[in-house]
């Protein structure tokens, strides 16, 4: 990420306080604004603060604290002003803004006559997550991905912040380019967040490769089925399952003759099986592979790899 992109994610006014943290745009992951609280980013996994004066500071005490006019325009600003527009996004919790960065929104929640989200109001948290596309991520993994040129079906594990997601998202992009190991092969992407291609009016903002189609803010369930009779993908990938209803989609995909690529959160194989739709996964053999990840440093680490029955085939 470039620091003049990371300054565009600010109001005009408002960026001569950012100009110290948009110096270490390509280390940064976080920036929370809460009203009345510090302001706070995360770089190199380490908690920092921001001061008035666009200082990074040690101390909360010393750092600043936006006023609820402050977040509320800056809402305005990553919605281009038109709050209206992004009311679905908003309902959600989280806004996908240019560049595939990710914005996740919490305030006072607004109820139907059913007791579902209708709107969000008073808007007082926001918590920009930057998007930092690593090519070549997955480039140790790829060779025990394949067998005789095939793609085999994959499942990603990982603590939250493991790094599940970047590798998804590489994989994607090797397997729909094509690589030493396979052809291309046509990739549908349900990317229920918008956090896989970070699509920014329906176009990606991440490389997921050149055959890789993308249904943006679908639920998983619905969006694997309807990729499968609308787009006829070669492997089908969805981030974070995490219900039997997920997973009896898969299976469903599964059958119609798609390879599968997910993740899942977990800090070990022995802790993915304790849920019950996880047994029902494995049960079923419907990944060949299962990756355990870490992260050490800052960086995504390879920690195991088992085969379909969950025994270890490969150690890093």
């Amino acid at each position: 990420m470039r620091a003049e992109e990371f300054l565009g994610l600010f109001p005009e006014e408002s960026r001569g306080r950012w100009r110290e943290v948009a110096k270490l745009a390509k280390r940064l992951q976080e920036v929370r604004l809460r009203a009345g609280m510090p302001l706070t980013i995360l770089v190199d996994n380490g908690e920092r603060f921001v001061d008035r004066q666009g200082m990074i500071v040690d101390r909360p005490e010393e750092a600043a604290r936006p006023s609820p006019e402050e977040l509320e325009n800056m809402l305005g600003h990553l919605c281009r002003y038109s709050i209206y527009a992004f009311a679905d996004e908003i309902r959600q919790g989280f806004l996908t803004v240019q560049g595939g960065h990710r914005v996740g929104l919490a305030g006072q929640v607004i109820l139907d006559g059913d007791g579902r989200i209708k709107n969000m109001k008073y808007i007082r948290y926001l918590n920009i997550r930057i998007a930092h596309q690593i090519r070549g991520a997955a480039d140790l993994l790829m060779p025990c991905l394949f067998e005789d040129g095939r793609v085999l079906s994959t499942l990603l594990i990982s603590p939250p912040g493991g790094g599940k997601t970047t590798m998804l998202r590489d994989i994607i992009r090797q397997i729909s380019d094509g690589t030493a190991y396979g052809a291309g092969v046509n990739v549908s992407v349900v990317d229920e967040r918008s956090e896989i291609a970070g699509s920014y009016l329906g176009v990606s903002q991440n490389d997921v490769g050149i055959r890789t189609d993308v249904l943006d803010g679908c639920p998983k369930v619905e969006g694997m089925m309807r990729l499968i009779r609308s787009m006829a993908p070669g492997v089908l990938a969805v981030d974070e399952i995490g219900s039997l209803a997920d997973a009896q989609a898969l299976q469903m995909a599964g059958g119609c003759g798609c390879k599968l690529l997910a993740t899942v959160h977990g800090g070990s194989m022995e802790e993915v099986r304790q849920k019950d739709y996880m047994r029902y996964i494995m049960e079923q053999g419907l990944f060949e592979r299962y990756v355990m990840l870490d992260r050490r440093r800052g960086a995504c680490r390879i920690v195991e790899i088992c085969d379909r029955e969950g025994k270890p085939c490969t150690r890093q």
